[in-house]
């Protein structure tokens, strides 16, 4: 098969053949028909993450057909379509008993911890509790924007975050996961407030949802710009950005017991972020995590799809070849588009229809 591969960590990304992966007796073999190009792609290329082992294939926003299954698959065929969460829990951990996969102590990250689906196949591990049925009226390039970044906001907001009609909502950066949460906080009707410094992301983020928009450029303070649009605060405030600045503003333009979801990676210089625990003391606020969402929680997400309340569809922005991305991965201002970019083309063959 074609794959993008790189051997060096911040080194040059190349379009090999390689061997076709074979499923494992718990897992099955993809065939991707569409794949996100995520931020998190490049933290994994410029060794931020400790689970890479080089060479590496990196991708893991992924939809696609079912194309082999191992031995002890029982609830997926082959010719499956299907798509899955990026953090694949092993099931038997206590917190996958739990109920919480997407925090598994064993997790399967495709992209990260094994060969990703920057490629033709991929291999996926513990496939029977992960994969998740695609209804018919979702295409795959939709379903591939949805593996990291729709879905973890989805949870971001609704799960962690508890947003409610009326509240108000700040969304720090409105890259694929900031542009996500304010569709998903917006659906539930709430009140958002989308920051960026860019204004084609702005413009965006006033298309599928903001009521309000703050360029972090121009605005003297951000949290008091939020602040005063929101009477005093935001219920809820989501960091999808992931940088020492837009946290501590998303903790700040918070009102008291207000709730701060950091999604964002921290990374480099921005990994022990300063935090306002004053602020956190004196207005009881809550600051949370998340990472990633259950498959068996997809079901809702996908139900509002298939209703069209929520239109993940909007925010893809281009689709590319598998070469295209693989020459974009070391420049993250090629990244930086406003919108989601998806491979959907991986070979001379057509894409899957």
């Amino acid at each position: 098969m074609k794959a993008a591969v790189y051997e060096t960590f911040q080194g040059p990304v190349e379009i090999r053949s390689v061997d076709d992966p074979q499923p494992q007796n718990d897992g099955v073999v993809l065939r991707v028909a569409a794949t996100g190009v995520c931020r998190s792609d490049w933290h994994g290329w410029m060794g931020h993450d400790r689970d890479i082992s080089l060479p590496h294939v990196p991708g893991h926003e992924i939809s696609g057909v079912v194309a082999a299954v191992g031995a002890g698959i029982r609830n997926f065929h082959e010719g499956d379509r299907v798509t899955l969460p990026f953090a694949v829990g092993c099931g038997k951990c206590g917190q996958c008993v739990s109920g919480n996969q997407q925090i598994c102590d064993f997790q399967f990250q495709p992209g990260f911890t094994h060969w990703g689906s920057y490629a033709e196949y991929v291999a996926i591990g513990y496939a029977d509790i992960n994969l998740v049925a695609l209804p018919d009226k979702i295409d795959f390039v939709t379903a591939a924007s949805l593996g990291c970044r729709f879905a973890t906001s989805f949870r971001a907001v609704v799960a962690q975050g508890r947003v409610a009609p009326g509240q108000w909502v700040a969304v720090h950066g409105c890259g694929g996961v900031g542009l996500s949460a304010v569709m998903i906080a917006s659906a539930f009707d709430a009140r958002v407030i989308a920051v960026d410094i860019r204004d084609d992301a702005l413009a965006l983020a006033g298309s599928v949802g903001a009521a309000e928009l703050i360029n972090a450029k121009s605005a003297s303070s951000v949290v008091e710009a939020i602040r005063d649009l929101s009477n005093g605060g935001v219920h809820l405030s989501i960091d999808a950005l992931g940088s020492n600045e837009t946290c501590y503003n998303s903790i700040a333009n918070l009102r008291k017991r207000g709730r701060h979801v950091q999604v964002g990676l921290m990374a480099g210089d921005d990994y022990h972020p300063a935090i306002p625990m004053e602020l956190v003391i004196a207005r009881e606020l809550e600051i949370v995590g998340s990472h990633g969402m259950q498959a068996y929680e997809y079901d809702r997400m996908l139900q509002m799809i298939v209703d069209d309340k929520l239109r993940p569809q909007k925010l893809v922005s281009r689709t590319v070849d598998l070469e295209c991305a693989a020459n974009e991965l070391g420049n993250l201002a090629d990244l930086q588009v406003a919108g989601v970019t998806v491979i959907d083309r991986f070979c001379v063959a057509d894409k899957i229809p």
